[in-house]
């Protein structure tokens, strides 16, 4: 397995998380995954010498077989000095170049997965590049129409009908053809690269008691019953709309394999009071595998070793394991 990595953003704790990884894992322990850093070689250099660690930092070579305390480097130079905790704005189009070059190796099947960092998406706006984050990047960088965000932990998973859009902007974009869309694209993902033969999934409904009956609001009528009794004709095991201050319960979840929550803030809370710190990313419906961590860049953290590695452990875990799962779908 070849595992591409994006440390994110340089003054964050992306760099030294991926650094401390690298020199605390063995081979064997991991199948013989061999990570790929896209980054400044140089920036990596100076993680391993601030934090002293036992690591080495190897030109990634293709056939390069993964090896104690190595960690192979794919070198994307630096625009500007990176000094922890600082962010610089020159630095905003080095993050992209880091992207860009893991995703194209990915889209052209050198590497198996991506697995990104955080990055600070202010800084990227501040130097004029518009940036709504990793998943609409990608989304583009791929061509295509639709992805969807899923974030998953121990015992839970949380897909989105809406990303990162305004509260005021969500009931317009909740139309049957783009649910119908992403909720194909959960199912299919969740067989191809969970190895689930029949996903069962559960839909929150948009407002307030899933609507009451019509009497807060007819998204649940109008738009998300529709769709649910289509799909479910079609083969699917859909349950919802359900209000989701009753859907995030043991009695629910007990039965489900993924929950698709309607807008950002509706599902992503719950799943991160379970389980931040050994939670991942990860975006649906792309050609490739990609994962990431599911924190921010930390710079109150970042340059002093202390930041925790959970989330980056269990990015890199998902990965591995969804690239097991979809081989084993090479026809789906």
């Amino acid at each position: 397995m070849l595992l591409a990595v994006t440390p994110g953003e340089p003054a964050g704790i992306g760099p030294e998380l991926l650094c401390r990884y690298a020199a605390q894992q063995h081979p064997a322990e991991r199948n013989a995954s061999l990570l790929v850093a896209f980054a400044s070689k140089e920036l990596l250099e100076q993680t391993v010498k601030r934090l002293d660690l036992e690591l080495d930092l190897v030109d990634y070579q293709p056939g390069l077989q993964a090896k104690p305390n190595t960690l192979a480097v794919n070198n994307i130079e630096l625009i500007a000095e990176a000094i922890p905790g600082t962010l610089n704005v020159a630095n905003a189009q080095y993050v992209l170049n880091t992207l860009q070059a893991a995703t194209d190796a990915c889209i052209d099947g050198s590497m198996n997965a991506l697995v990104t960092g955080p990055l600070q998406k202010s800084i990227i706006n501040e130097a004029g590049i518009p940036f709504t984050g990793h998943t609409e990047y990608l989304c583009e960088r791929a061509n295509k129409e639709r992805v969807v965000m899923m974030l998953a932990t121990e015992g839970l998973r949380v897909a989105l009908a809406t990303t990162h859009l305004p509260l005021l902007d969500v009931p317009a974009a909740i139309q049957a053809p783009s649910l119908t869309a992403t909720l194909r694209i959960l199912h299919h993902d969740l067989v191809t690269q969970f190895g689930i033969k029949q996903p069962h999934i559960l839909v929150c409904g948009l407002n307030p008691h899933a609507g009451e009956s019509g009497h807060m609001g007819r998204e649940e009528i109008d738009v998300i019953e529709p769709v649910l009794q289509q799909l479910n004709r079609e083969g699917m095991h859909l349950t919802g709309p359900l209000p989701a201050d009753t859907l995030f319960t043991p009695r629910h979840l007990d039965k489900a394999d993924a929950v698709l929550a309607m807008y950002h803030d509706q599902g992503l809370p719950v799943l991160k009071f379970k389980g931040f710190g050994n939670a991942v990313n990860i975006t649906l419906g792309l050609p490739f595998i990609r994962t990431s961590v599911d924190h921010g860049t930390a710079l109150d953290l970042a340059g002093k070793g202390v930041a925790d590695l959970g989330s980056l452990q269990t990015a890199i875990a998902y990965a591995e394991e969804m690239i097991t799962a979809k081989s084993q779908y090479p026809q789906v």
